[in-house]
């Protein structure tokens, strides 16, 4: 009995010493952890903070332990940043990299980007160290913006190529094809008939490259004319008749008397031609096209209306862009250029303006133009006279 109580003791003495044991070799090891760890730094060096929030791309400040000391909010909107984690796996191994050598490094990368829509947002980035401190500064470009000006402006260099080369291969062709037929008659007189068409057609092009050229960039005007809104309407109107009584198509004005706009005649009646055009253009027989004009606080608006095709939501947003169209091959049959409602925006930006457009597949579109009030601005303000009666 003696025994197997001492047996007992000695057992239990053993397994207070194993886990005794145990418990100093993870404190040790733990202890060791910590000693390797790098000190936390709370604080960037002077003036750093200063210059990050004067910079307009995303910064990121990771100290030596890879945690993030600073972040813009651009950079946290992205979600490159999230707490006090990078967690964008390429930039963090990016990071550790430049601290270990201190070589600047520059990439692109795509990021998912869930706040603004589905598609990734691409990137360019430059990671760099500051200074000896451990400290690394990301910083990350939204490079998104200026791939679409790209693209758009590739779309528009293959664009008026196409353009200008059609009708110029045409009359090539044509002015062949006559000189074969010399001895039919019948036959010169329906190629130069197409030769007139191609050539008008290139002529429209140049024209409204000019127009666009001549307004694109342009300062918006200091001292415009007071332009009768009734006398631009009618004018565009006139434009278009005879195609729209050729498919029957109404022209209905209302609201036009006695508004008066602040601008340039000429190319206020380029912008409505090119809007009642469209819509004439693009609206099947027998319906009607509306012209309205109301005013709203100290602006005109003037709508157009349609009972036409309509236009997709999709492309909604890149009508405006130069020669892009929504049904090519419609829009070649009815003889545009591709170029008119880019046309309409830079001479509203020109003009203090704007066009906005509102459309429906199947139920038509309505595009408006907002313009200065005439009246509105020459109308005294409270404890004001007008120079007239200032005068008398």
């Amino acid at each position: 009995m003696q025994g197997e109580l001492l047996a007992a003791i000695a057992g239990l003495v053993g397994l207070v010493t194993g886990v005794a044991a145990g418990l100093a070799f993870r404190i040790s090891e733990s202890g060791g952890r910590r000693a390797q760890e790098p000190p936390r730094q709370t604080e960037l060096p002077a003036g750093i903070a200063e210059v990050l929030a004067a910079l307009p791309s995303s910064a990121v400040v990771l100290d030596p332990a890879d945690r993030v000391l600073r972040a813009s909010s651009a950079a946290r909107a992205y979600g490159i940043v999230r707490g006090e984690e990078l967690v964008i796996s390429d930039l963090l191994a990016l990071a550790r990299q430049v601290r270990r050598d201190g070589v600047i490094r520059e990439t692109e990368i795509e990021v998912a980007v869930r706040k603004f829509g589905p598609d990734s947002t691409s990137f360019a980035v430059r990671v760099a160290p500051l200074g000896g401190t451990g400290l690394v500064l990301v910083l990350a470009e939204d490079q998104t913006e200026r791939r679409r000006v790209e693209a758009v402006r590739r779309d528009f260099v293959a664009n008026i190529s196409h353009e200008l080369k059609t009708p110029v291969g045409a009359l090539s062709l044509l002015a062949e094809t006559i000189a074969d037929a010399s001895d039919d008659p019948e036959a010169v007189r329906r190629f130069t008939g197409r030769m007139q068409q191609e050539s008008a057609r290139l002529t429209s092009v140049i024209q409204d490259l000019i127009t666009l050229s001549r307004i694109q960039g342009a300062e918006p005007m200091a001292d415009p004319d007071r332009v009768p809104v009734e006398v631009v309407v009618d004018e565009a109107m006139d434009f278009v008749r005879t195609a729209a009584e050729t498919k029957e198509i109404e022209l209905v004005a209302s609201g036009t008397e006695g508004a008066v706009v602040l601008g340039d005649e000429g190319l206020l009646v380029t912008a409505m031609r090119n809007l009642v055009a469209n819509a004439v253009a693009y609206s099947p027989e027998r319906t009607r096209v509306s012209i309205s004009v109301e005013a709203a606080d100290d602006m005109v608006e003037i709508s157009v209306a349609d009972q036409g095709i309509g236009i997709p939501a999709q492309d909604l947003e890149r009508i405006f862009e130069r020669f892009y169209r929504v049904d090519a091959a419609r829009s070649r049959a009815t003889g545009g250029t591709g170029l008119g409602l880019a046309i309409v925006k830079h001479i509203m930006t020109h003009h203090r303006g704007e066009v906005t457009v509102w459309s429906k597949e199947g139920s038509g579109s309505t595009f408006t133009l907002r313009l200065p009030d005439a009246q509105t601005r020459e109308r005294p303000g409270p404890g004001e006279r007008s120079n007239q009666e200032a005068a008398q």
